[in-house]
């Protein structure tokens, strides 16, 4: 039985966490975001309260089972200019406090592939640190979304600890294509994960609206269309094709000065963030690229020239067709696009169920870094270089006859766990 298990969400956003774990038969009690749209949202959906609340190390949680969270991430995205000054970045520390001074048997941490190299590797460092001193065996591993059955390319990293105990990150439950990196952890005898097809199948006709309509229903199935300009070049653009892809005089200005700036404007590595891709038309017949806030505008849908409704993205979040958004057209998508997808929370949830029901009582283990995988690929960044190397010297300067360090099909990973 899982209902005795329970979870307190911090950071939750609208609750795709909370809700993939309520999904797993674990029980939701709390959750706390800094955010009302996101907090209204959340209370809409939930017969608990979310606080709205600015959180801090001092604040006092409820007794729980599982503490699970992503504190806010843009100060480290990739999708825009890097700020290891960002306020927002000190609240992976917060997470990490607070799991350590409540003490609950388990944590699940989850965040953008771009806290791996933030900060030079001092945000890893913040979320170890703590926890591991507090008797925590954590696994950090960066995964891919879409090899547990969400349709869409989301790389994030996720950090499972037990108390005491060694906790295991979920297996694969999908194979995924269209995306580079995808194939390297693919097992084969796994069904593919949904394409957008697939997961927008039977959502009907959406309504189009003006700018200044919000749309009819609570389905939030509606569209603003695109301007002339961009609404040209959709109609130029095949399936995966993005702007790069259409002739020169086709780009905008700002998308012109964004592929020009990497040998323009001497901006540094670390702070230019992702190449920029403009408009794109996505492919029906593979999962989606990444659910951002910024997917209305740049997302073509696949067989039609318009952009995506606010409820596709939310199927693509894995979000049911019950869930409600509260607040603006622009709220709602910034908490969609922030939200981890609902199926993954849920493949995290079942795997740390049975992790809790198979434990048996035997003498706690010390805190220790039990299992590291920071890439899916064979290669890496000077900059996931130099946090793999912090990693090492401040986690894994012991060479115990259990570790492993090996660079196979799925990285570089590190295991120190017990067989």
């Amino acid at each position: 039985m899982t209902d005795s298990i329970t979870v307190v969400d911090l950071f939750s956003g609208c609750g795709g966490l909370s809700l993939g774990f309520q999904m797993a038969g674990v029980k939701p009690i709390a959750a706390f975001d800094s955010w009302k749209p996101a907090v209204d949202t959340y209370n809409t959906n939930f017969d608990h309260r979310a606080e709205l609340v600015e959180l801090h190390s001092g604040i006092d949680l409820p007794s729980s089972t599982i503490i699970a969270g992503g504190p806010p991430c843009q100060g480290f995205s990739s999708a825009g200019l890097r700020r290891d000054d960002d306020e927002r970045n000190t609240l992976v520390h917060v997470f990490a406090d607070l799991v350590s001074r409540h003490l609950p048997e388990a944590f699940v941490f989850e965040n953008v592939e771009g806290f791996l190299t933030g900060s030079k590797g001092q945000f890893v460092v913040d979320l170890l640190e703590p926890v591991i001193e507090a008797g925590y065996r954590v696994r950090l591993q960066k995964i891919n979304a879409a090899h547990y059955g969400v349709p869409q390319h989301r790389k994030r990293v996720i950090a499972v600890g037990g108390l005491g105990w060694d906790p295991v990150i979920p297996p694969h439950s999908s194979s995924a294509l269209g995306a580079p990196g995808a194939r390297l952890a693919n097992d084969h005898s796994l069904p593919f994960t949904p394409t957008i097809e697939e997961a927008l199948a039977g959502l009907g006709e959406p309504e189009e609206v003006n700018g200044k309509s919000t749309g009819s229903g609570s389905l939030d199935h509606y569209y603003t269309q695109f301007n002339e300009a961009d609404l040209n070049r959709a109609r130029h653009m095949k399936p995966g094709q993005r702007m790069h892809d259409l002739p020169e005089e086709l780009w905008h200005g700002s998308y012109k000065k964004r592929a020009y700036r990497r040998v323009m404007d001497g901006t540094p590595t670390e702070r230019r963030g992702g190449a920029p891709a403009g408009l794109r038309r996505l492919s029906a017949d593979e999962p989606s690229k990444a659910i951002t806030s910024g997917a209305l505008r740049d997302f073509v849908h696949p067989t039609e020239d318009r952009p995506l409704t606010i409820r596709e993205c939310a199927r693509l979040q894995t979000f049911p067709d019950s869930f409600t958004f509260v607040g603006n057209k622009s709220d709602k998508i910034l908490m969609i696009g922030n939200a981890v997808p609902v199926r993954l929370a849920e493949a995290i949830a079942r795997s740390l169920v049975a992790d809790l029901h198979a434990r048996r009582p035997r003498r706690q283990l010390p805190g220790a870094l039990v299992g590291f995988v920071p890439t899916l690929s064979n290669g890496m960044s000077p900059a996931l270089q130099h946090t793999c190397d912090i990693v090492r010297e401040s986690f894994m300067l012991e060479d115990p006859p259990s570790r492993q360090l090996c660079a196979s099909e799925c990285g570089p990973t590190f295991d120190l766990g017990e067989s």
